[in-house]
């Protein structure tokens, strides 16, 4: 029996939501890079905005695809790009959308990864916006390495907070009071 296929994956964009008209046009933010994290290949694999396609015959290859909000907000954003409806033939398991129904509330991937892992993200998203302007204005592949590197950092996070909770049976998370906090998980 083959070990079970679990793609990890994340996404950054071209355009914020300001740029766009805000969240309800999420889909015309256009991906800048994708990343993904494959137990069977065992290594990343870093998707430029021309290999949308590849990328979607991996998460629907997947036997499970993790991500923190993919449903909500990667897979919208990849869905004008694919002939697939990634939601209705993927397995998946948002870690944060699972959070948020025992909790109540969403929480960020930072709070959780700092508080369970002791590590938070390298950059946030406004910083890969950036880097996305300064890769189309100068034509220099350096920023777009920024961009790769960036969200295969976040990717390597989402999989160790999912390793983490499938270990411990629990995440950590730093509340609105600055308490750490642990909640179970049965993932």
């Amino acid at each position: 029996m083959t070990a079970k296929n679990i793609v990890y994956f994340d996404l950054e964009t071209q355009r914020s939501f300001g740029d766009v008209g805000g969240f309800a046009h999420k889909d015309k933010m256009n991906v800048s890079v994708a990343v993904t994290f494959s137990t069977a290949r065992g290594s990343y694999e870093i998707y430029p905005e021309n290999e949308m396609d590849k990328l979607g015959e991996e998460l629907i290859r997947a036997d499970l695809v993790v991500g923190w909000n993919h449903l909500q907000f990667d897979y919208p954003v990849l869905q004008p790009y694919l002939v697939h409806t990634l939601a209705e033939q993927t397995v998946n398991l948002d870690m944060m959308l699972e959070l948020e129904k025992l909790l109540g509330f969403r929480l960020k991937l930072d709070s959780v990864a700092t508080a369970s892992l002791g590590i938070g993200k390298s950059a946030d998203g406004l910083n890969a916006l950036r880097w996305w302007q300064e890769h189309k204005k100068s034509g220099d592949f350096a920023p777009l390495r920024k961009i790769a590197e960036y969200c295969a950092f976040d990717v390597k996070v989402t999989r160790c907070i999912h390793e983490y909770a499938l270990e411990h049976g629990s995440l950590k998370y730093d509340d609105k009071n600055g308490r750490t906090t642990e909640i179970q998980v049965n993932w």
